[in-house]
């Protein structure tokens, strides 16, 4: 029995990293929300199967909406000249918080990502 408990939490801390680099989708899929969609679609099939999976899910959609915002608020600033970079900035923040969530979920650590508005909760 101690060993299907382990599985299981094998199993969870791996749905749960899967949640956070579900958002590098944005990078491969050219629509825009796609890195939203696709940690969506991983915690909406997960998240009653294990809590843990659940809060990372949460945590990682509202990330990518954030990074969204984030994306959006730059693009003004593309006609002074330092939109681009801040696109840039953000892209690499992006992927840097990404990797580091995922390695923390697989670890079975939760994470916080930081500057992140939480709209689901």
């Amino acid at each position: 029995m101690l060993e299907a408990n382990e599985e299981l939490s094998k199993d969870a801390r791996m749905w749960a990293m899967f949640c956070h680099l579900a958002g590098l989708a944005g990078y491969v899929v050219p629509v825009v929300i796609s890195s939203i969609i696709a940690p969506l679609i991983v915690w909406q099939i997960k998240k009653d199967e294990h809590p843990f999976v659940d809060e990372h899910g949460k945590e990682a959609v509202n990330f990518q909406i954030s990074i969204l915002l984030y994306s959006v608020i730059c693009i003004p600033f593309i006609f002074i000249c330092i939109g681009i970079a801040m696109l840039m900035a953000v892209g690499i923040f992006n992927i840097v918080c990404l990797l580091i969530a995922a390695i923390k979920a697989n670890n079975g650590e939760h994470y916080r990502y930081p500057i992140c508005c939480r709209f689901i909760k």
